[in-house]
């Protein structure tokens, strides 16, 4: 067997780089490992000796697809095949530790590393494929921590062209895309914008045919053949490919239990709650609205919605404010312009942590200050109230204030509810009408 410690010891002691550990595969007979190595230029320069340096190049003066002891020629897939055999026979007869087995292992690396590119060439590979609405993109990254979602392998990105859908974020290998039988979530995002709102809608492993809701594999809860796991937002049992125990916050224990902790679910679910996150596709007053007499946070967070919209015809109407694009400080959040009973499931998020509250707040804050201070045009739309003809000018959002919702007159509080009678806006506008349509006063 191949001590790791001392093959890595070896590459330091002769001055090479590795870049990663690509392979560690242990057997009855076999201990092998696989660097990539990035040998350093001065190594190879023609003022080397040759004491200082043994023949471990990379690539850059012999052949490494031949045979180490013989005259074996590794052209094809088969050939290689070969010569990977021989020489792990080899790795085992020579003595530990010699030199001659260390370039053998390195040999090795090369041999593995040719058979994995005329096993997945890259060169003819598109930059783009459409399949089943996911349209695949050929990733150019290196990195070493992806998973294929098709065959669940590590994707080594180094030597295997893969490819990730811009939609849903579905990744996997040039190899398995032909395999592929899942849908783009993004096509189901648009087409049904909509949650599951019952906590894990359970329908039981008879009624799935003791099969996987996606892929139709064969589970059991035994184990047998594949481990069923059940999904905490459809419901549903999937086998260990469909489902990889990643978990994510669930909208119906968030809406129906306040409830924030995240659960298992399948991977369609999960790609499907990351895309619907930031839609504002919740109207909780109609899903649930005993939910605002329990969570004080809400109801401070509507209140400051509320303020935002009758805040909003001021900016459209200013021209200093349309400079400062003062409404694009909620770009992020479209939906508390447009309306103030429309949540996110990520607004639910961040309500729960305080991070909205205080974010709204500022912006509250600031719109304020433009419309109350910092505008003359702004100012000179506010109101005074009709009713006790005293105190500073008033604006609808202001705390202190009532606001008449035929004719959105704005009064003080506490003389709109201690006279209640007509508005005195909606009289005198009642009073014109009667002026200029006199028939139809006297009919």
């Amino acid at each position: 067997s191949i001590n790791v410690a001392k093959v890595v010891t070896y590459i330091r002691k002769h001055k090479l780089n590795p870049i990663y550990v690509y392979a560690y595969k242990k057997t009855s007979a076999l201990c092998h490992v696989a660097f990539f190595l990035e040998a350093r230029p001065e190594l190879f320069s023609a003022t080397r000796t040759q004491s200082s340096d043994r023949t471990m190049d990379l690539g850059l003066a012999e052949d490494h697809f031949s045979r180490p002891m013989g005259s074996l020629v590794a052209s094809d897939i088969e050939q290689l095949k070969m010569a990977i055999e021989e020489c792990k026979k080899l790795i085992l007869e020579l003595p530990e530790h010699s030199e001659r087995q260390k370039d053998t292992v390195v040999k090795l690396i090369h041999l593995r590393l040719k058979l994995q590119e005329l096993k997945d060439p890259e060169d003819d590979e598109p930059n783009l494929r459409v399949l089943l609405e996911h349209r695949f993109s050929k990733e150019k990254s290196k990195s070493v921590k992806q998973t294929c979602d098709k065959c669940s392998a590590i994707i080594w990105g180094l030597i295997q062209t893969w490819y990730t859908c811009t939609g849903c974020y579905y990744r996997c290998h040039s190899k398995c895309m032909n395999l592929i039988t899942k849908p783009c979530v993004r096509s189901k995002v648009s087409h049904q914008s909509e949650y599951e709102l019952s906590i894990c809608p359970e329908i039981g492993l008879d009624r799935q045919d003791y099969r996987c809701a996606e892929c139709r594999t064969p589970i059991s809860l035994r184990g047998v053949p594949t481990e069923a796991r059940q999904c905490d937002y459809t419901g549903q049992y999937y086998c260990s490919t469909c489902h990889w125990n990643d978990t994510a916050i669930v909208p119906a224990r968030v809406i129906h239990n306040w409830e924030f902790e995240s659960r298992k679910v399948c991977r369609s679910s999960m790609r499907y709650l990351a895309l619907m996150i930031p839609r504002p596709v919740l109207k909780l007053k109609e899903i649930n609205p005993l939910l605002f007499n329990f969570v004080e946070e809400l109801v401070e967070i509507r209140k400051l919605r509320q303020d935002i919209l009758l805040m909003k015809p001021y900016f459209i109407t200013c021209k200093e404010a349309m400079e400062a694009r003062l409404l694009l400080q909620l770009q992020d959040r479209q939906h508390f312009v447009e309306n103030d009973d429309m949540y996110s499931l990520q607004d639910l998020i961040d309500i729960s942590s305080g991070r909205l509250s205080c974010s709204l707040t500022e912006i509250h804050t600031t719109f304020a200050k433009h419309i109350k201070l910092d505008c003359e045009r702004c100012q000179a739309k506010g109101f005074v109230c009709e009713l006790c003809k005293e105190g500073d000018i008033l604006f609808p959002f202001d705390s202190h204030t009532s606001v008449c919702h035929d004719c959105s007159a704005v009064f003080h509080r506490d003389c709109y509810y201690d006279n209640s009678t007509t508005c005195p806006r909606c009289a005198r506008m009642t009073e014109r009408k009667q002026d200029d349509f006199p028939d139809v006063k006297d009919a």
